[in-house]
């Protein structure tokens, strides 16, 4: 298309020249000279002196020169600017992307130490050793593993009790933690977050606290400090400069030391009382940066004066926190290639000026010899007929690419229903054609029963347009007893196909038949099919290919096992295997958000969802749920997990 528009627009200046000529020979044979002729013909005197005839035109050529001069530096400003945006970008893709990681894989230590049974009892009774001790080395031990820089226990009234750091200088066990803001938060809404400078330590680090509230009112709170001085160190090696800017507009991280717990501003009267309160930047003077905001090149993107030097400046929200990154590149070498780019601009259109005079005096020569009046208008009948074959040749591109354009929209809409309903209307077809057979053979109950399965899998088929709404919600479930043999049945259906393909063979074990779970049936059935799914993968290169499911009942719920004869979780894999973007497969084939979705979902309905490898070999994933109160009883379960 672009090269068909420029041979319509040559054509068409073509044409402009050759009306212009057609002129001028007309005006030529009618007597009248052109250019400086007539002042010849008609004897005019001339009113400008030979000398200064040429000034305009030396006149217009310096403005050229200036011209290109100023477009070269704008553009190579432009394209300097835009460079360093595109740098500051992908910079801040990365960091944002590894410090919104690292704020989340801490997010579940508080709450999993509320599932401790030593914590809550410590809580009750603060004032024995024994339980202290005991937590003390518990805590030690979990933050050994997680990572963080301390994990510690506050009873209702902000006091610490317990702490990883117990046996070190600078712990805060005994310490009165009641008016910093994570606690406060905590004991408020349930959860704090708070960034700021140790109390007794004097090292800064963000606090996650997480309220303990088995009972109401909230009986203490559990809190956990992250170091990010690792990452400060990290940006280091980065060019440019990175500071992180909390709520307040200080920075409290920062790849230059003097730029660090300083605000972009001075801070207002209130929230000079909040950091006096709240002391979360220890004993730093708060002195304001010399920071000027000079132009706003986009809403995040904008030029400053940081110690009257023009920079760059780019910054990005964190998810995680209400902290912004802010990424710092010197204008001053785009600034240099800008000015060198002028002068080469300059000097490219003085060249340009002289080749451009010398074309000009050649063709001026040549536009003398033009044909007549009859050439002329024969070429110009050409030309005419050559734009209309070129219009047309372009309307029909145009209707090709809209027809092009419309066909790949369509199958892209109809992809992703086929992929989705595919494997349920197979399924559906299958049971419609026993259905006749047996209708046949008069078994009307078995017609019954395989009415009954089509009807569950037409509803099946309207669940699966409300999934994706399922996942990106994020309130409680609607939960009611679910029939744990049938919801494992429809989940076979839907891994059917898959199964049959790779030689899977599906045992299925539900003791008793009738046995319930408290779920809710839809997101209960992502669960299933996205761990049978991967199953399924695992096992593809397995000798032997076997998935089993098991569902027993024990104290208080249900335990469902899903096990396979794959090569196992690799062991650099099992401790990371719920966390987000952690998977085995090859890249392009899986993004490794399946199973961090699966257990929100577990979670969401009070279960617990965890893997483990099998002696024998194989992985094994355990997906305990709350047991229903009465079981649902349905006399075709146990039909339908033989089938």
């Amino acid at each position: 298309m672009p090269e068909q528009a420029l041979g319509l627009a040559e054509l068409r200046d073509t044409r402009h020249r050759a009306a212009t000529d057609a002129a001028r020979a007309a005006l030529c044979n009618n007597g009248f000279m052109i250019s400086r002729e007539p002042a010849r013909r008609f004897d005019l005197p001339s009113e400008t002196p030979r000398r200064w005839r040429g000034v305009p035109r030396w006149c217009g050529a310096l403005a050229l020169v200036a011209l290109a001069a100023v477009a070269g530096h704008q553009l190579a400003m432009q394209n300097g600017l835009a460079r360093l945006r595109e740098a500051a970008e992908h910079r801040l893709d990365m960091l944002a992307t590894g410090l919104d990681a690292d704020l989340a894989r801490f997010e579940y230590l508080p709450a999993l130490l509320e599932m401790t049974p030593v914590v809550p009892a410590l809580l009750g009774a603060p004032s024995d050793a024994g339980l202290r001790d005991a937590v003390n080395r518990y805590l030690d031990g979990v933050n050994a593993t997680a990572g963080a820089e301390m994990l510690y226990v506050l009873d209702a009234a902000g006091t610490s009790l317990a702490a990883s750091d117990w046996n070190r200088p600078g712990t805060t066990v005994g310490q009165d933690l009641s008016f910093r803001p994570y606690v406060i938060d905590a004991l408020r809404q349930g959860r704090g977050r708070f960034y700021g400078v140790g109390i007794t330590s004097r090292k800064p680090g963000y606090y996650l606290s997480y309220a303990l509230r088995r009972d109401q009112p909230a009986r203490g709170v559990v809190a956990v400090k992250v170091n990010l001085e690792e990452s400060e160190r990290a940006w280091r090696l980065l060019p440019g400069h990175v500071m992180l800017i909390d709520q307040r507009g200080v920075v409290i991280l920062a790849t230059r030391d003097d730029l660090k717990f300083r605000p972009l501003r001075p801070l207002e009267s209130l929230q000079r009382a909040e950091v006096q309160r709240s002391r979360p930047y220890g004993e730093a003077g708060l002195e304001p940066l010399r920071w000027t905001q000079k132009e706003a090149l986009a809403r995040d993107v904008q030029v400053v004066a940081l110690d009257g030097v023009d920079q760059l400046a780019s910054t990005r929200a964190l998810r995680g926190a209400p902290w912004q990154l802010l990424v710092l590149d010197d204008l001053a070498p785009v600034r240099v290639g800008a000015r060198y780019a002028a002068v080469t601009a300059s000097l490219a259109m003085a060249v340009l000026l002289l080749i451009a005079v010398t074309l000009w005096q050649r063709r001026r020569a040549v536009r003398q010899k033009l044909a007549n009046q009859a050439a002329l208008q024969a070429a110009h009948d050409s030309l005419e007929s050559t734009v209309v074959a070129r219009t047309a040749q372009l309307r029909a591109a145009q209707g090709e690419l809209v027809h092009a354009g419309k066909m790949a929209a369509l199958g892209q809409m109809s992809a992703g229903v086929v992929h989705e309903l595919n494997q349920p209307l197979t399924a559906m077809r299958t049971l419609s054609e026993s259905a006749a057979i047996l209708l046949d053979k008069s078994r009307f109950d078995d017609v019954r029963g395989n009415l009954q399965r089509i009807r569950g899998m037409v509803d099946r088929l309207a669940r699966l347009t409300s999934q994706l709404k399922n996942f990106a919600h994020k309130g409680e479930l609607q939960r009611a007893p679910v029939a744990l043999a049938q919801a494992v049945a429809d989940a076979q259906l839907i891994v059917a196909e898959a199964s049959k393909k790779n030689g899977i063979a599906i045992e299925v074990d539900v003791q008793p038949a009738t046995l319930a779970v408290m779920a809710e049936e839809a997101a209960l059935g992502s669960v299933l099919v996205n761990l049978m799914r991967n199953a399924i993968d695992a096992m593809q290169a397995s000798p032997r290919r076997t998935l089993r499911l098991e569902a027993r009942p024990q104290e208080g719920g249900v335990m469902l096992r899903v096990s396979d004869t794959g090569p196992g979780i690799a062991p650099d894999i099992l401790p990371r295997l719920f966390e987000p973007f952690v998977t085995s497969k090859p890249a392009g084939t899986g993004l490794g958000l399946g199973l961090v979705i699966s257990a929100q979902l577990v979670r969401a309905m009070d279960g617990t969802l965890r893997a483990a490898n099998l002696p024998e070999g194989g992985a094994c994933f355990v997906v305990e749920l709350p047991v229903a109160i009465h079981n649902v009883p349905s006399p075709q379960l146990e039909g339908v997990i033989n089938k």
